[in-house]
């Protein structure tokens, strides 16, 4: 259904990205991808070590400075690498959000997996700077995985058997159902697609139903009517061959989106969720979505944010 062959792994030697490199590595067995895991050094000015008044050149790598990196880098990797998987290591010198996207576009990658850092209120708000402005300019999917906090319970093994897919009918949702669909597939797990109905929709469906419901519709059944096209284009967006593959139901709750996605998933206990991504302007390409937004930055399992088909 998909094919994802290269994926792309920033690291940091944090638990977070440790975390991240491990949901890497598990869809690349899946899919038989191969993983690159990127470290990114930024120069430090360096006025930020003198006192004096002194030109801002940055401090870059030497050659040995590169080889000893590399060394840290590759052993951070191979202390996470199942024996015989190959996971290639990456450093290279800028700006983290500018050499992340560049590195995904040299390589082609299929997916970009990458650790949410924050533990304080404000951090946790914006995701971390990297991870936010990464998220709104990646041209590929993006897998990004909660920080744990350091003394939680060690993460069990990363094992998607329960995926919840949030659907608007747009074209960009509908690719994010036929990656989660995919998913469900290889990890022989449970899938959820889920419609809200925001109160929005509701508002206008009443509206609606009393300019025109006449003697032979009441305003319920008018919304009755509305609801139920609506459950049947949910029903009919699941293509019936995968059944035979994975176990897919569906729900149609009403309320504000994103929290009906957190509710949904909390409740089933989700380990992946998966959603598509407006991007018709600069406000949405700026906020990447206002319902992923809050979905992302709220949630306690990976969530899988695409936008439409490349």
């Amino acid at each position: 259904m998909i094919d994802i062959r290269r994926i792309l792994c920033p690291i940091d030697f944090s638990d977070f990205s440790r975390r991240a490199l491990d949901h890497a590595i598990a869809i690349a067995q899946w899919y038989e991808s191969t993983v690159t895991a990127l470290y990114v050094f930024t120069p430090a000015p360096v006025a930020a070590y003198a006192t004096g008044p002194i030109a801002l050149e940055p401090l870059g790598l030497t050659a040995e400075d590169r080889r000893q990196m590399l060394a840290d880098a590759r052993h951070f990797v191979d202390e996470q690498t199942p024996a015989g998987f190959p996971v290639e290591a990456v450093i290279r010198e800028g700006s983290p959000v500018t050499e992340i996207l560049d590195q995904a576009a040299s390589m082609n990658a299929d997916l970009l997996v990458i650790g949410t850092h924050g533990r304080s209120g404000f951090e946790r708000l914006f995701l971390g700077s990297v991870t936010e402005r990464v998220l709104r300019k990646a041209g590929c999917p993006v897998l990004t995985v909660p920080c744990r906090l350091p003394d939680a319970v060690p993460a069990r093994p990363v094992c998607y058997k329960r995926i919840l897919c949030a659907v608007d009918f747009s074209d960009s949702s509908l690719h994010a159902l036929n990656y989660a669909l995919s998913v469900a597939q290889e990890a022989d797990g449970q899938l959820t697609v889920l419609h809200v109905v925001s109160h929005e929709f509701d508002n206008a469906m009443d509206a609606a139903a009393t300019v025109l419901a006449g003697d032979r519709m009441t305003v319920d059944d008018f919304k009755r009517q509305r609801e139920d096209a609506l459950r049947q284009r949910l029903q009919s967006s699941i293509p019936e061959a995968v059944a035979a593959y994975c176990t897919v139901d569906s729900m149609m709750p009403h309320g504000k989106p994103w929290r009906e996605i957190l509710r949904v998933a909390s409740e089933r206990q989700s380990d992946l969720i998966v959603m598509g991504v407006q991007g018709r302007g600069a406000a949405d390409l700026f906020l990447f979505g206002s319902t992923a937004q809050h979905v992302v930055r709220e949630s306690t399992c990976p969530v899988l944010t695409l936008r439409q088909g490349r």
